[in-house]
């Protein structure tokens, strides 16, 4: 019983970490319909910002308001990375086909994956301690008190993220343009206004999983955004491409069957299965657990 339970403890921050990026996915989609495969590298990013603003404001020891410094400096930076992003990348490609934005977003991810080894380094670095690692009994299970500072910090992203979304101006803008776009500029929205805020909210919550990522995982380097930031894409799929609540479920569920993978499989079948999950949902149930089909009008 206390390994199922620690089992569960390690997949639900491991989940968490996984939701806050895939919220990041199903937003831009939501909007603009398209996978924004350098979500990944704004992971990454966003722990190499933690890693130099550490070292730049002389964080050496753990500490709760160094750590909150860092992790809202790094969502800040990574914020205008991700405007800086869809300004260069992506506006000029609105009236693109699909297949255009998709090659695009595919060339900005192995662009910043390649920058970031000619300007960090390609040698992993090691993550500053922004927080000391408190272990607790719980059933008989080791419960690290990083893992319980990453699965809560989730939860209070995703809650202000649905506080911004449900109940703000901005908020009702993206659901509008979410839900027709052209409709919602006839109405008056600004929708360059919409799609830039919306990948303000997408690269901060990505940038606040790599350090959470980082305070568990210690060790970064330029190509650490590849395997979550599929993994997380996986998790949209899986909850709903397009719907919060089902990123934040498909997060989750990943993050406990990769976990309960390798601790009761093999660790070298950890990434098969999630792939292998990926497959299945796209035959069974294309929409997701949680999405809704979509009747298209030709």
């Amino acid at each position: 019983m206390s390994e199922f339970i620690q089992q569960v403890i390690n997949g639900l921050s491991l989940g968490a970490i996984y939701a806050l990026i895939a919220l990041g996915y199903t937003m831009v989609y939501g909007i603009l319909k398209f996978i924004n495969f350098a979500h990944g590298e704004i992971f990454m990013l966003g722990a190499f910002s933690g890693f130099y603003i550490a070292r730049l404001l002389g964080f050496n020891e753990s500490s709760i308001i160094g750590a909150l410094i860092i992790l809202m400096l790094s969502m800040t930076t990574c914020a205008l990375i991700g405007v800086t992003i869809e300004k260069l990348a992506y506006k000029p490609l609105r009236s693109a086909s699909k297949l255009t934005v998709l090659i695009t977003a595919i060339g900005v991810s192995l662009f910043l994956q390649y920058t970031g080894q000619l300007v960090f380094g390609a040698d992993p670095k090691s993550f500053p301690t922004l927080l000391t690692n408190v272990n607790f009994k719980i059933a008989g299970a080791n419960i690290g008190s990083n893992q319980i500072v990453v699965i809560v910090s989730s939860i209070v992203l995703m809650f202000g993220l649905r506080e911004i979304v449900m109940r703000t101006k901005i908020g009702t803008a993206i659901r509008a343009v979410s839900n027709n776009l052209t409709a919602a500029s006839l109405m008056g929205i600004n929708i360059n206004n919409v799609i830039s805020f919306t990948f303000v909210l997408g690269s901060s919550l990505a940038a606040a999983a790599g350090i959470l990522y980082s305070i568990n995982y210690p060790s970064i380097d330029p190509l650490m955004g590849i395997l979550p930031g599929l993994k997380a894409f996986i998790a949209a799929v899986l909850g709903g491409i397009g719907n919060f609540p089902g990123a934040v479920l498909g997060g989750l569920v990943i993050g406990l069957i990769e976990t309960f993978t390798v601790g009761y499989l093999s660790p070298t079948y950890r990434d098969a299965i999630a792939f292998a999950i990926l497959i299945i949902i796209l035959l069974v149930k294309p929409t997701g657990l949680l999405g809704k089909k979509e009747v298209e009008k030709v």
